[in-house]
């Protein structure tokens, strides 16, 4: 099938759905100015000074950092959650929420990015999965109680040229400790994952409501392909948006080759042609 017939395939089963799962992942934020760190040069590219030291993007998101390091683990962390506190989301959320609104059971968001912008975007926030986490909730880096808070009361000051934190690092409210960022890192053994379990029960609850789902699956690669598995388990109407990795088997839904806001955009004008 080409992107022509994919793109009126997809418009077909999003104007029969009684509900709208979007899954996303990274390739969601590109176009609102973000980084995805496809790859190392993708990341080194967002983060110039991790290149001079020799750190991966799997260096970095490592909790061990906030150990051996914490200064430069909230430089990274800090710097990403002033760009996400400023990011205006694009017009595609706009989209969505739109078709979301001419379905019975509305829609719900599973996400892998940390940023927020779905909140920002206006989507319910009892209606979203955070499968990873948020940069915009702080937890004990030892995990001395099963709680996290809002990040609301931190402003990030950062040494771009050093990737240091300058200012006055968080701390743990109950036992005084470091604070770090309530996000799923690699190797995390100690990450307060109740927020993300609440959410999750949440979504089940909502699956069972709807008929004739419809998956959205926008910018999610195979380098980290919690997303793209958990879309593919909730077939056979997925929709799946990246710019290369597309692909998806026949059983399970349809490919289309594009970046998320332009796609969103030509399914859109499809839709309206119709109406």
């Amino acid at each position: 099938m080409d992107n022509d017939d994919a793109i009126r395939h997809a418009a077909d089963w999003i104007r029969d759905a009684g509900g709208l799962l979007i899954t996303a992942g990274a390739g969601m934020g590109v176009d609102s100015g973000l980084p995805d760190f496809r790859g190392t040069e993708g990341f080194w590219q967002a983060y110039p000074a991790l290149r001079h030291q020799g750190f991966s993007f799997e260096d970095i998101a490592n909790p061990a950092g906030f150990a051996s390091n914490p200064r430069l683990s909230w430089g990274f962390y800090g710097h990403r959650l002033a760009l996400y506190r400023a990011t205006v989301p694009h017009a595609g959320f706009g989209i969505l929420l739109k078709w979301a609104s001419t379905m019975k059971r509305g829609a719900f968001v599973f996400t892998s990015n940390v940023d927020g912008q779905c909140q920002k975007a206006d989507f319910d926030i009892e209606r979203i999965v955070e499968c990873h986490g948020s940069i915009h909730r702080l937890q004990c880096v030892e995990a001395c109680t099963d709680d996290a808070w809002p990040a609301d009361d931190f402003t990030p000051v950062v040494n771009e040229a050093s990737c240091l934190l300058e200012n006055m690092m968080p701390s743990c409210p109950h036992c005084g400790a470091l604070a770090r960022p309530n996000i799923l890192m690699f190797g995390d053994w100690k990450w307060v994952g109740k927020y993300t379990d609440r959410q999750e029960r949440r979504l089940a609850t909502w699956l069972e409501s709807v008929k004739r789902l419809v998956v959205v699956e926008i910018g999610a690669g195979r380098a980290l392909p919690t997303v793209r598995r958990f879309s593919e388990r909730h077939g056979p109407r997925v929709i799946r948006i990246n710019p290369r990795e597309y692909s998806i088997p026949l059983t399970k839904g349809l490919g289309i080759s594009g970046a998320a806001f332009e796609t969103l955009q030509l399914l859109d004008k499809v839709l309206d042609r119709s109406a």
